[in-house]
Parts: structure tokens; C-alpha cells; sequence
């Protein structure tokens, strides 16, 4: 099921009496979701993508625009009959039900037309069951259960009436690191098995990244960008694009550009042909640092962190804004813990140039 997202905005209203100022949670939103794929709607806390979830569900309703299921105009529709099924990160379970009863009662509770026999709930509920790999657990109730199962359950729940689109609120936020990596990996295989449309919505980005086929990164309501995850990571639109997605994080540099070069400090590290002189903001991915005794950058060493395939090295700039620099090279490269300084050269597509007022990003040509 196609989701059309269409100008959709939602303002609050103020909650100081004193500035009556309203809190715009979601601006002028515009976004095509396609058919059978899984989107992740990825930001920090307060950008947005929660209550944008909510209003794609019908829990909560737009200030204005509209939100289409393939051609149906479903804005002022209730939430039962939009056909969403709704994962929360706090599984709403219920705790005196086994899980078989957890499943089943979404189909108890439809009516008229749709209304199944017993038989017909009890094969949708296994059918479930089966596909989050639970069918031979349905006896046990939710305290029985480990968090990554519950949270199982409460997929299964969803997807018992086969909704035409799945939403999941930080559904993995309750586990553990190991529950979450097994979880997320669950999650994309049911998707995939179901080719449901399906909304996740996290504010983990290598989450977000590891499992959606296309990315939507929010700031304050805003979108700042969409895309397939790798081609939001290579090409960031902005510098809080770049900064929010990447582990380690990107190193960020005071620059500037004279006759074509670029300047870190005093250090001249590379050309970008094109670009007016200026005062610049420099990020560069911490893959992207070639060790290299004539290389342009220098850094003060502070330690050598072996990974084993890579090498994590720490250094220190006095252009630099983060208080280190973390650079990733591969393990078959020597580092001597013990020198003063290290030297680099630049891989130019991972170095990324930012107007210093606006922080939109300034592209070069990349030779």
C-alpha cells in the first residue's frame, strides 16, 4: 500500500500562558512512501517522527494537509478503519492473556462483514504466531516471556489482520544491545515475508539504517533529508544530516577556502575547485583519513585503539570542534603509539564542505 504523505502539518498549542507561543511539531511534511517498503523515520528527540506517526495512524489528526492509502483519502478517518497496525515501544500486552489470546484479540473484537469463526481466528493467529517464530509459545503469558519475545507478540498482534501498513513506534528501544540487533533483524525479514508497508520510526541511526529501505531524517518537524541510507550517509544534504548519521560520529573542523584550497588550520589538505573564499565548516567521515608520512593534515597523537580488521586512531587539532579526532584505518597499517603527532592525507568523497552560517553543504568536484 502506497502512503502519500501531503503538506501535513500539526501545531500544538502553546503551553505557556505567558508567550501563547504554539509548537510547531510538524512542518508542511510532504513524502511518498512506496508500496511493500519499509521507511525509517529517523531523528532526534522532539524532531517530529512520532507524532508524524501518529497522524499516518489516526491517533492524532493534522493541523492541515492530507494523508492518502493508495488512492483513498484517509486524513479524517478513524484509526480502526485506516487498516494500520500499530507496534508501541512499551508492547501493550495484555498481562493476564497468554499469547495466543494477546493475538487473537484484535480479530474478536471485528464486526459485521468481517467477522471470522473460531476457526478462521485460531489459523490467522498460528499464521502469526509463526512468522515471529512464537507458534510454539502461545500458552505462556507476557511475564514468561523475554523482552525481545514480547515485543514479538506485539508484532504478531499487529500483523494478525494483515493491515494494509505497519507502524513501529521505537519498538526496540526496551532491549538490550543483543535483543535489539536480533529484533531488528526479525523485523526485516517479517517485513520482507509480508511486503507490508511499514513506518519505523527510531532515533537510532545505525538502527534505522541496518533495516529501511529509504531514510527520512528530521529535525524540529522539519525534513532535512530522504533517501536510500548509504546515499544519505555519502552525500549529507546539511551538516546535521552528517552529523546525526555515521558511527563514530564525523569530525567536525573550523576551515576555510582560499584559491581553490581547502584549509584546516594552517594546513592545506586538499583542493575544491569552484568554491568562493570563505570561512568554512569542514567534516570529514572517520574512514576517510589515509595514513601518510607526507600527508597535509597533521594531528597530535593521544592513542592507538586496534579493532582488530581496523584501527581506531585518537588525535587532537586545534581546528577541530569535537574534542578528539577519531580516524578508522585498516589493521595492516603500522601506528607508533608513541610518536607526537600523526600525518594524513584525505579521501576527497569523504570530506564533506559546509557554509559556516547556513551549514548547507557546498559542493566541489571530486577528481
Amino acid at each position: 500500500m502506497k502512503v502519500v504523505l501531503e503538506n501535513l502539518t500539526k501545531i500544538f498549542p502553546s503551553r505557556n500562558k505567558k508567550s501563547n507561543e504554539e509548537v510547531v511539531a510538524v512542518s508542511d511534511f510532504t513524502f511518498t512512501i512506496p508500496d511493500g517498503k519499509l521507511i525509517g523515520l529517523l531523528g532526534p528527540s522532539g524532531c517530529g517522527k512520532s507524532t508524524t506517526l501518529y497522524m499516518i495512524s489516526g491517533l492524532q489528526k493534522p493541523t492541515s494537509g492530507k494523508i492518502y492509502f493508495g488512492d483513498d483519502d484517509v486524513t479524517e478517518l478513524s484509526t480502526e478503519n485506516r487498516g494500520v497496525g500499530l507496534v508501541f515501544q512499551n508492547y501493550a500486552l495484555y498481562p493476564h492473556m497468554t499469547v495466543k489470546q494477546n493475538i487473537l484479540f484484535p480479530l474478536q473484537n471485528l464486526k459485521g462483514a468481517d467477522k471470522l469463526s473460531k476457526e478462521e481466528m485460531l489459523e490467522k493467529a498460528y499464521n502469526a504466531a509463526k512468522l515471529v517464530q512464537l507458534d510454539e509459545l502461545m500458552d505462556r503469558k507476557p511475564s514468561e516471556l523475554s523482552g525481545g519475545q514480547q515485543q514479538r507478540v506485539a508484532i504478531a498482534r499487529a500483523l494478525v489482520k494483515m493491515p494494509r501498513v505497519l507502524l513501529l513506534d521505537e519498538p526496540l528501544s526496551n532491549l538490550d544491545a543483543r535483543l535489539r540487533l536480533q529484533t531488528r533483524e526479525e523485523i526485516r525479514r517479517i517485513q520482507r515475508e509480508t511486503g507490508i508497508t511499514t513506518i519505523f520510526v527510531t532515533h537510532d541511526q545505525e538502527e534505522a539504517m541496518s533495516i529501511s529501505d529509504m531514510i527520512v531524517v528530521m529535525k524540529l518537524g522539519v525534513v532535512q533529508q530522504t533517501g536510500a541510507p548509504q546515499d544519505v550517509y555519502d552525500d549529507p544534504t546539511n551538516l546535521f544530516v552528517a552529523k546525526f548519521l555515521g558511527t563514530p560520529p564525523i569530525n567536525v573542523f573550523d576551515g576555510s577556502v582560499k584559491d581553490g584550497k581547502l584549509y584546516i588550520g594552517k594546513d592545506a589538505v586538499m583542493d575544491v575547485p569552484g568554491v568562493a573564499n570563505q570561512d568554512v565548516t569542514v567534516g570529514i567521515r572517520p574512514e576517510g583519513f589515509i595514513l601518510d608520512e607526507n600527508g597535509p593534515l597533521h594531528c597530535k597523537l593521544s592513542s592507538v585503539e586496534v579493532l582488530g580488521r581496523d584501527v581506531s586512531i585518537v588525535s587532537t587539532n586545534a581546528a577541530s570542534v569535537n574534542p578528539i579526532i577519531r580516524s578508522i584505518i585498516n589493521a595492516d597499517n603500522k601506528v607508533d603509539p608513541t610518536r607526537e603527532t600523526v600525518s594524513y592525507s584525505l579521501k576527497p568523497h569523504k570530506v564533506f564542505v559546509f557554509n559556516k552560517e547556513t551549514e548547507e553543504r557546498i559542493h566541489f568536484e571530486v577528481k
